[in-house]
């Protein structure tokens, strides 16, 4: 099979398409024909050589795929090979093929096609786990969401917007902003020109936030523990502005807040069989329904994904980006 390789840890030109032998599903796994994968900023950590798979994941890059079951092990019932699925992978999506567990495939809403759905595993999972299964959101709470125009702040303004939350998120430009007001957050904040602290003072009266979902760390901290009401919650999924941070803790207990965070990769493989099943039983009829969408920002054949990569890092994208891996 043709998969994208990384020559050695560096720049997107150091991806390049190799070829491998096919992956064999192992109990438990189905082998998924892949049409199309998901592109995320932990594949550009891993490319870059600062996130290592797991040991027992495939080294090749990519956490999300939509396809076709083209092969199952032995003890595996729940699919059979012609299923279309979307899956959540620990790596090997920038590939034809790909295994997944079979407790990670999900079926595809019928309103969605094969490319959308490759958008979803890796941004649906983490939202779900890290707002509404750590922190609890819920309905008539208010909730903050930074990067807002990304997959994932995409995502988490559609559901918590679904689950009856009021929603803030910040964004880098007016066409940013914009598009975040469009898709269901009720404020939202450009915060190259506004103060988001300042600014959610002002609309809240001073009493903040429920909940916080970061994504971008550094000063952001200390920062999101002056935006969250009492007993608020900060939930932390990544830190791209750096994980080394200097604030007063003493606040979190001043206000009784609660901190958290996780990685999905690393996460227990049950508890991601567990996600998957809470999506498809509370998330799906949404997009069954027509509520949810797929923002897609653009599409790259297997073999330019570095472009893909090159995209991403410019942070001018709105949504998802994906690969077209028969392009």
């Amino acid at each position: 099979m043709r998969h994208v390789a990384v020559r050695t840890p560096g720049g997107p030109e150091m991806l390049e398409i190799a070829e491998s032998p096919l992956p064999v599903p192992r109990a438990g796994e189905v082998l998924v024909r892949v049409a199309w994968a998901g592109v995320n900023r932990p594949d550009v950590s891993q490319r870059a050589g600062s996130y290592p798979p797991p040991a027992d994941a495939s080294p090749i890059l990519g956490l999300e795929v939509s396809g076709t079951v083209a092969a199952c092990a032995p003890d595996v019932t729940a699919w059979s090979v012609g299923d279309q699925v979307c899956a959540l992978v620990a790596g090997g999506g920038y590939a034809e093929y790909c295994v997944a567990p079979a407790s990670w495939c999900m079926r595809i809403p019928p309103r969605l096609s094969l490319k959308d759905a490759a958008g979803v595993p890796e941004n649906y999972f983490t939202v779900w786990h890290n707002v509404f299964d750590r922190v609890h959101l819920a309905a008539g709470e208010s909730f903050l969401v930074h990067g807002g125009s990304s997959g994932i702040g995409l995502t988490a303004i559609q559901l918590a917007k679904a689950f009856g939350a009021t929603v803030f998120t910040t964004a880098g430009n007016a066409e940013k902003v914009a598009f975040c007001a469009s898709i269901g957050a009720d404020h939202a904040i450009d915060y190259r020109t506004q103060d988001f602290v300042a600014e959610i003072a002002r609309i809240t009266g001073k009493r903040g936030v429920d909940v916080v979902l970061d994504m971008v760390g550094g000063d952001y901290v200390e920062k999101n523990l002056k935006v969250l009401a009492s007993d608020g919650r900060l939930s932390i999924i990544a830190f791209q502005k750096g994980s080394r941070v200097e604030c007063d803790w003493v606040v979190i207990m001043a206000k009784r807040l609660t901190v958290t965070g996780s990685t999905m990769r690393r996460s227990p493989s049950a508890r991601k069989s567990a996600i998957a099943n809470a999506l498809q039983q509370h998330v799906w009829p949404l997009f069954d329904a027509g509520k949810l969408k797929v923002v897609v920002d653009s599409t790259f054949a297997l073999a330019d994904a570095a472009d893909a990569h090159r995209r991403l890092e410019t942070s001018q994208h709105i949504g998802k980006i994906l690969l077209d891996v028969n392009g």
